[in-house]
């Protein structure tokens, strides 16, 4: 559905989560007027339009079946599923979260501007978890302790993130898709 919904359209809605919620959970019309105090054939007009969409006969139904009001009425968006992510800047580095806030792990992208060649190696942390990354574009050098392994474009890198580490972008921009947990994410994102 578009993003303009006209009340019949919510009403609609309405009244097929209802029908859909009674059938799914095997009630009869009968069942469903026992639990609610309401008669079967209110249910029954309710359901297929011709009775008016009120809180009196609402409330009643929406506890029986379990659901809150706002389910019930709740017009269908694709937000539960895409994520549009927004960058954000700090330095040379951009991110844009790719995941929900909410999940154990974390996927983003990141863009790294390449540090003048009269810079200090970037300064390594250390923390818990595990961390993935995938070279979109460009060259990523990264610093694992003393090691320094260059990572190409269109190959990978997991570790353990209790050794300590950095990256850098060599020789331009680099672009990476990283998948970390939630350890990862407090020290990648909030730092």
């Amino acid at each position: 559905m578009g993003a303009m919904q006209t009340t019949a359209d919510v009403e609609a809605l309405a009244r097929a989560r209802l029908r859909s919620l009674r059938t799914t959970l095997g009630y009869s019309l009968g069942e469903l007027a026992e639990r609610t105090h309401l008669s079967a054939s209110t249910i029954s007009r309710v359901e297929t339009g011709k009775r008016t969409l009120s809180v009196d006969v609402l409330v009643p139904l929406a506890n029986a079946l379990q659901v809150s009001l706002d389910m019930l009425f709740e017009v269908p968006t694709d937000d539960d599923v895409v994520i549009r992510p927004v960058a954000h800047s700090d330095g040379a580095l951009t991110t844009w979260p790719l995941s929900r806030p909410d999940g154990r792990t974390v996927a983003m992208k990141m863009r790294l501007e390449p540090s003048s060649p009269d810079d200090p190696p970037p300064s390594q942390r250390v923390h818990p978890g595990h961390d993935w990354f995938l070279v979109l574009e460009g060259r990523v050098q990264l610093w694992l302790g003393e090691r320094q392994i260059d990572v190409e474009a269109g190959e990978a890198a997991e570790f353990a993130t209790m050794i300590p580490h950095s990256m850098t972008a060599l020789d331009g921009p680099a672009e990476l898709l990283m998948v970390f947990d939630r350890d990862g994410q407090r020290a990648h994102v909030h730092q």
